[in-house]
């Protein structure tokens, strides 16, 4: 896809009930310009899905999308062929759509966890002491992001970052970062992610924080993976309820990242 064609991508999935950002489609085409793939039909779009690789060794599948009306006529197989060959030699993750999981297994993925879609309201008050994550050291930042991700991702974080809209913040001590956090608009309220911390206590602040920064009363949400206990007691706390889950789903051995530390997953789409 081209970078305006993936905002077709972008509708597919707000038609399915997807909620994406309103800025997604740019973010997204920072990660990996050549990852996102178009079906056509005589010319007419028709599918799509994402196939983004980070570094050249881990690779994320998303956005696995067929226009209802050309369902069950082996298109929707066909462009998961590409996707996959695209990302041969990679370690693959993807966030399935539970009752799918069968057929992902006949790909060669394996469940590692449960990711759950909380939701909360915004607003409050928001006085503890944190910072504009984008004023930090750029560097300081990605080397943070890549302990909760199996792979540097430095131009999508960029873009992440800078989305027009979103919310950065960062809790630092001294001169050590200790978290942060992005709030962005969706289609349908504000999703916050990622949501990354070394302690609850820390995950806490930048979690009430961020919700402050949307509207009150407005839709806020939270995608954590279920293995984090702490993450889920966070959501129980601030009063937030499950949603939706997806099945956390690698080909090969589930990259070694500190999931104690993701209280947020940044997006479904690109992992």
């Amino acid at each position: 896809m081209t970078r305006d064609e993936i905002a077709f991508a972008i509708d597919l999935a707000a038609a399915e009930g997807w909620n994406p950002g309103v800025s997604d489609a740019a973010t997204f085409h920072a990660a990996d310009r050549d990852g996102f793939l178009i079906g056509l039909l005589d010319g007419e779009p028709i599918a799509c899905i994402s196939a983004v690789s980070y570094e050249g060794s881990f690779g994320f599948i998303g956005l696995y999308i067929v226009a209802p009306a050309h369902r069950g006529k082996g298109y929707g197989l066909a462009i998961w062929k590409q996707a996959m060959a695209r990302l041969a030699g990679h370690t693959v993750g993807l966030d399935g759509v539970v009752a799918q999981q069968a057929n992902y297994r006949r790909s060669g993925f394996t469940l590692a966890y449960r990711n759950v879609r909380f939701e909360g309201r915004g607003g409050g008050g928001a006085a503890d002491d944190l910072v504009d994550a984008r004023a930090l050291p750029f560097d300081t930042l990605c080397a943070y992001d890549r302990r909760a991700f199996p792979a540097a991702r430095a131009a999508f974080l960029r873009a992440w970052l800078d989305q027009p809209g979103a919310t950065a913040l960062a809790s630092i001590d001294g001169e050590s970062l200790r978290g942060f956090g992005v709030i962005r608009p969706c289609r349908a309220g504000f999703k916050i992610g990622p949501l990354f911390a070394d302690t609850p206590a820390i995950a806490d602040v930048l979690h009430r924080n961020l919700a402050a920064r949307a509207p009150d009363g407005s839709a806020v949400y939270l995608d954590v993976p279920e293995p984090n206990a702490a993450a889920l007691d966070l959501c129980a706390r601030a009063g937030m309820r499950r949603v939706f889950e997806t099945a956390r789903m690698y080909t090969g051995p589930a990259p070694d990242v500190d999931l104690a530390r993701v209280f947020g997953v940044t997006t479904f789409e690109l992992g």
